[in-house]
Parts: C-alpha cells; structure tokens; sequence
C-alpha cells in the first residue's frame, strides 16, 4: 500500500469523524495547524509520552500539548492539583491565592520578571506587550522581524511566512499593518537603521529564532540587539511563549545571558492548561495599574480585562509544573535527548535518502528537507505536499510530530528516542519507495 492507503486503511474512525467535523466546523478544524492531507488523526487520550487515537493505535508524542507540556500528558501532580482546585471552583469571579504563587514563581524564574499579568493565551500577551510598549514610550511603531510568530491578532500577522509582504492572514486593515516595521532577521544595521526613525515603541522577536527557532538566531545577535534598544529607550520584548521554562528555567533569557524589557510566556506557564502571561521591567508593567488619579487611569494607563486570566484551574496547573520546572536538571535531560534526537535523525535522513537535515537547539528539533536555512530564512518555498506525507508516514509508524519540528519532554526516555529513530527511518524509506524526493 501507498503511505495514504495504509493511513486510511488504518484510521476508519479519524475518516468518519472528519466527515462529521466539516459539516460542523469551518474548514473541518479548531487551529490552522492542525490541518492534514488527506485528513486529520482524532486523538482520545494521552498519559506521559504517548497519545492513544480513536482507532486505538499508540504514538509516542512530540506535539506534547504544541510544545506546552514539558512534564508530560497527565503528569500526577498537575493532575491533583487540578482535580483538587476543580472541588473549590473553577472560576471564582474574583482575586485568589493561586494567582498570587503563580505570579511570584513566574517572578522568580524569568530574569526580566518583576511584576507579572495573566492571560489566556500568547496571542493575547503579545498583544498586551505591546500595548504596554507604546504607551510607556508614546510611540506606535513596532519593529518585527520576518518570519517570527507573535500570534493571530492584528498588530501581529504581518511577515510571518514568505512572501512576506502578504499578511498571515486576510481580513487585517492597511493602517494596522503600517504600524508594523519588518526587519530580516540576523541583521542588526537594518534594526538600527528603522529605530533611527524614531518613531518605534518597541522591538519583538522570538529571542531562539523565528517560528520555534526555525531560522535560528546566530550567535551574538540578542546582545547586540539589547545595546541597540536601549540606547535608543526602545522596549525589547522578547516572545517566549516557546522557549520560556525550556531553554531552562528562566527560559531563552537566561539560556542566552540577555535580559529583556518585557516577556511574554503561554504553553509551560500554565501546565498544559489555557493560559498565558505578560511580565518585564517594574515601571513598564505599572503601565497597567490604577493609581487612584482620575486622569491617570482614565487616559493614561493601559486597560486589561479578560473573564478567565489567572483562572484558578489554571493557576494549580501551572504552580505545579513550574515547581518541577525550576529544577534545571529537567531541562539539562531535555536538551541531551535533543541533542541525540536531532544527530538520529540526520543520519537517519541519510540513510533513507531523504534530502535534506535535521536541525535544532536544545530540546527542539527541525526537520527540513531543504537543508538548513540562512541567515534570512529559507530562499526557496518549502515543499508542503512533502511534510504532510511525512507526517502521515510517522503516523504509520506510531509517531505524532509537527509537519517540520517536535518537542521533547522532561519525561521522554532513551528508549523513546531509538523507537522514533526507527519510526522515522521508516518512515522516509516509505517516502522515498513512492518516488516522493525525485531525483537526487
């Protein structure tokens, strides 16, 4: 059988419930990134590394939650706490104790953290970071650089996926999207040259490289950058709503040695649950908070609502995870399997014939059949037909992965690295019988 036969063949009950999906659901899915060729694998439970489908096949996991559970599906204490929090309130309507632990574990860990805000998701603490820039600096402009991801709201879409003068997405107004300064990434004479304008708030990036660290940031950019934005009283913000709490427990910052102004966090900061958080310098964050002066907190400070930031369901969640993410060594096991992981691989898409590399940094790892990108990204489009069959393919072979990158857990073992070498092996050998890289 061809990779889709066998994976129809396979996965009668995913078929079925994809019918039923897209006479209910726009495009018959809940987030972009879920769709699938020729259509998506309906997943029932999950425990530790491994994911349970509806047809009852088993996958060791490296979507783990889209990179948010670093302790594993289900981890006991997340768990308890959340079944023991479920019996006091799921929502409360009102201030609690669990937001406060929250907030002084995300004060402690991340470097920048002085005073931390609640969200519920990373789309919304960007939008938050910079609102708080441009208020605190009274200035609109915000230098993004192309190919980083900051979310789907408005202020965010612009030069995310080449060509980068198209949007993310439609629907955006040109006057939103003229606040927005692209910049190549690795370039920082092009950052100094938009921040000579003087009119920008703020600088945002995803301090590993954009979109996961698909195009990762070269080794001195993130001190440079820091030097440049202050000299010229630019607020830095850095998204680590991937790396925060995995790089190490004070996420890229600290992994790097660079402190930015603001932080934005989501997936880890709250455990696998719906949430996300803004934190960063004192006299930035007090941009959000009244002072008892009717002008001030009329006019002046920066509005935040949000019926579920810091829900108590949440907040156990996270409390619970990231007291288990403060011990280091979590991380330090982590980025060693990446390590191991991302070598299996290359040599695995050698072997198989597969063009291409496996690339990564610390315990995330890239699959690339167009070979590692440069300094600007990649300078040719990337082969979706081809991921799609690879992800099909390791599906096959008892592996759920991203199209392009995976996420390695504190909790996944030695033994679940040579299992999924041998998946994917497989799984470009299949590729390759189809005839799916051409002529090499």
């Amino acid at each position: 059988m061809t990779i889709h036969e066998e994976y129809r063949a396979t996965h009668p009950k995913s078929a079925a419930l994809w019918e039923r999906a897209r006479a209910a659901i726009p495009g018959g899915i809940t987030h972009d990134i879920r769709h699938l060729q020729p259509f998506p694998a309906y997943i029932e439970r999950a425990s530790g590394t491994r994911k349970w489908d509806v047809d009852g096949r088993e996958y060791i996991d490296y979507w783990m939650g889209h990179g948010a559970l670093f302790l594993g599906h289900c981890h006991p204490a997340v768990v308890q706490a959340v079944q023991a929090e479920v019996a006091r309130g799921t929502h409360l309507g009102a201030c609690h104790e669990l937001e406060v632990r929250w907030a002084e574990l995300v004060n402690r860990l991340i470097p920048c953290a002085e005073l931390t805000r609640f969200t519920m998701s990373g789309t919304e603490a960007t939008h938050l970071a910079m609102r708080v820039a441009r208020a605190y600096t009274g200035r609109n402009r915000i230098v993004k650089l192309a190919g980083h991801f900051h979310g789907w709201h408005d202020g965010a879409v612009a030069g995310v996926n080449p060509p980068y003068d198209v949007p993310m997405s439609a629907g955006i107004p040109g006057a939103t999207l003229d606040q927005v300064l692209l910049c190549p990434p690795n370039d920082v004479k092009a950052v100094e040259a938009l921040l000579e304008r003087g009119d920008v708030a703020a600088v945002i990036l995803e301090p590993a490289g954009g979109q996961a660290g698909t195009t990762p940031t070269i080794p001195g950019y993130l001190q440079e950058l820091r030097a440049l934005t202050t000299r010229h009283h630019v607020v830095l913000i850095f998204d680590e709503v991937i790396t925060g709490f995995r790089y190490a427990p004070g996420g890229a910052q600290a992994y790097f040695g660079v402190t930015p102004d603001l932080t934005t966090l989501a997936k880890i900061v709250a455990g696998g649950l719906p949430g996300g958080a803004l934190c960063g310098r004192r006299e930035l964050m007090a941009m959000l908070a009244f002072r008892g002066d009717a002008d001030w907190d009329r006019a002046s400070r920066v509005a935040h609502a949000g019926t579920f930031n810091a829900n108590p369901l949440s907040a156990a969640a996270a409390i619970a995870t990231l007291e288990r993410c403060a011990d280091a060594s979590l991380q330090a096991r982590a980025n060693k399997l990446g390590d191991e992981l991302r070598r299996g691989l290359g040599a695995a898409m050698q072997r198989a014939g597969a063009p291409g590399t496996c690339y990564g940094e610390a315990s995330i790892y890239h699959v690339s059949f167009e070979g590692k990108p440069g300094l600007a990204g990649f300078d040719r489009p990337r082969q979706g037909g081809l991921y799609h069959l690879l992800r099909c393919a390791l599906l096959n072979h008892g592996l759920d992965c991203s199209m392009h990158h995976g996420w390695i857990s504190a909790v996944h073992t030695e033994e679940d690295v040579e299992k999924t070498l041998a998946g994917y092996e497989r799984a470009f050998r299949a590729m390759a019988a189809e005839g799916a890289f051409g002529a090499r």
